[in-house]
């Protein structure tokens, strides 16, 4: 291309671009001033679901403060009575949070003044019945005429009046909202238009470099191809450290194993001659009490035993922390062999084996249809969703009826299973330290070793998975397996 031609070319491309920035810039000083406008209407209709939210909260805690109220009066339980004044508390402050939110409504300022009466005339009735009920009266007979029902129906109607007067007000200031969204839609149709023009006469410019772009293709191919075989090489010696660390963990669990029954037989040995022992201090003490001392009597009759069974205990739990550890080694060895396994049918074998532990807990599990099938190892997915459903069982809140949810689904080619319960929850800062070998979160009060998660992440990091949890404290669970739809050996974990 000619010198001249090409340089007025660039200049071309070059105005086409400054009419562009231009454009956009004139865009975006008119959207701003219409966005300007519509986050004005937006935190104004924001307010007002602020207001019907404080409404309704109000209205929750008037009928939970009457509710406490009648089941004290006809139950006598002192937990009605720390609900109703744990909820007489929260009103003032909930009916505060209204007056702050409606102070530049008029209306709703008078509507407010009219709670506040209500409110107090229905704390009153129910401080007095509650005297009442202290001194040994009786419930009312008709609840329909006392008077603070009475007054909690006055507080339900008038907070539907004002909901109904913050939704008028709801639609007036969306419907603005809405006009202004119109005008910035049909400004961004004009600039769009605009910059189409100009777009096109910058296809030009993209053409050129496109020869340029492929030449950085066939680079960057090259380059992954040379990153993949890296990656091959890593996992490979990733694979040989994970065996050797199996059989090692194999060698010492198995060579921790002599000492340990050699110190559970002399221990049974040593049980066994505590009991002739302890005859003969008997009879010792009948037939020459002076030859007794009471440090002798107490060594035999309380230090010895309490000493043989502490170390009862503790090999007792090394002999079952060694077998977990040989249980993990084998598991770790075992060649996985993949098949199409139905999970449907898999889970709710589960439940139905559960079936019996968890209507003695007054629990239900829910297995959701349309589970998807998986081609991978079934023992290993088995033992995963054994260990989850029963750990969900094992720590449901107390007090709280029991409902463990299992779910699955196909997410970006992978199956994802969720095993949801509404139990004692974890605690966020341990949501990693649960899966980690011998460790436990929350009080101690099920029996276990802190390897049942252990195991089920590694099973998934076998099967090519992954497994997370989502959970507070008191606010239930949800692990979620995600796994690969087809399990193929050389993707899979060794």
């Amino acid at each position: 291309m000619p010198a001249l031609s090409q340089r007025l070319v660039n200049r071309l491309v070059v105005a086409a671009f400054l009419l562009g920035f231009a454009t956009l810039v004139a865009v975006g000083i008119a959207a701003a001033l219409v966005l300007q406008r519509n986050v004005a209407y937006t935190e104004l209709v924001s307010h007002t679901y602020q207001v019907q939210d404080a409404i309704a909260d109000f209205d929750i805690l008037t009928e939970r403060v009457e509710t406490a109220r009648r089941g004290y009066m006809l139950a006598g339980e002192r937990s009605f009575e720390q609900t109703y004044n744990v909820t007489a508390r929260a009103l003032p402050r909930q009916l505060d949070r209204i007056r702050e939110l409606t102070a530049d409504n008029p209306r709703q300022r008078t509507n407010v003044l009219r709670l506040e009466n209500l409110m107090a005339r229905q704390l009153g009735a129910i401080r007095e019945s509650l005297a009442r009920t202290r001194a040994g009266g009786g419930a009312p007979d008709d609840f329909e005429l006392d008077q603070a029902v009475l007054a909690t129906r006055e507080i339900r109607d008038l907070t539907e009046m004002m909901t109904q007067e913050e939704q008028r007000l709801l639609d007036e200031r969306d419907a603005d909202r809405r006009a202004a969204l119109r005008t910035l839609f049909r400004m961004l149709m004009a600039a769009g238009v605009l910059l189409a023009v100009v777009g096109a006469g910058s296809v030009w410019t993209i053409v050129r470099f496109t020869r340029d772009l492929a030449t950085s293709r066939d680079q960057l191919r090259r380059l992954n191809e040379g990153l993949e075989e890296e990656v091959t090489a890593r996992t490979a010696d990733l694979q040989r450290a994970n065996d050797e660390i199996q059989r090692f963990a194999y060698i010492v669990s198995h060579d921790l194993r002599s000492p340990l029954v050699n110190v559970m037989g002399f221990t049974s040995e040593l049980e066994a001659a505590t009991k002739p022992l302890a005859q003969m201090i008997e009879r010792a003490e009948a037939q020459a009490p002076d030859l007794v001392t009471p440090d002798a009597r107490l060594a035999v009759r309380e230090d010895l035993p309490e000493a043989i069974g502490f170390i009862r205990t503790s090999t007792q739990k090394m002999d079952r922390l060694i077998n977990a550890i040989l249980r993990l080694s084998r598991e770790g060895r075992r060649v996985l062999t993949p098949e199409r396994v139905d999970t449907q049918a898999v889970l709710n074998g589960i439940a139905d084996s559960l079936k019996h532990r968890s209507d003695e807990l007054g629990a239900e599990i829910v297995v959701s249809p349309g589970l998807p099938p998986v081609l991978t190892d079934r023992l290993a997915l088995e033992q995963i969703f054994s260990n989850l459903v029963e750990n969900a069982l094992k720590y449901l809140k107390p007090g709280r009826p029991g409902r463990i949810v299992v779910r699955g689904q196909v997410q970006h080619g992978r199956a994802i299973f969720e095993i949801r319960d509404n139990g004692r929850g974890v605690d966020p800062k341990d949501h990693e330290r649960i899966f980690e070998l011998f460790r436990r979160s929350g009080t101690q009060d099920q029996p276990g070793e802190g390897i049942g998660l252990a195991h089920v992440r590694a099973l998934a990091y076998r099967l090519g998975g992954l497994v997370t949890v989502d959970s507070a404290l008191d606010q239930g669970a949800t692990f979620r397996v995600s796994l690969p739809l087809i399990l193929t050996l050389e993707g899979a974990a060794a």
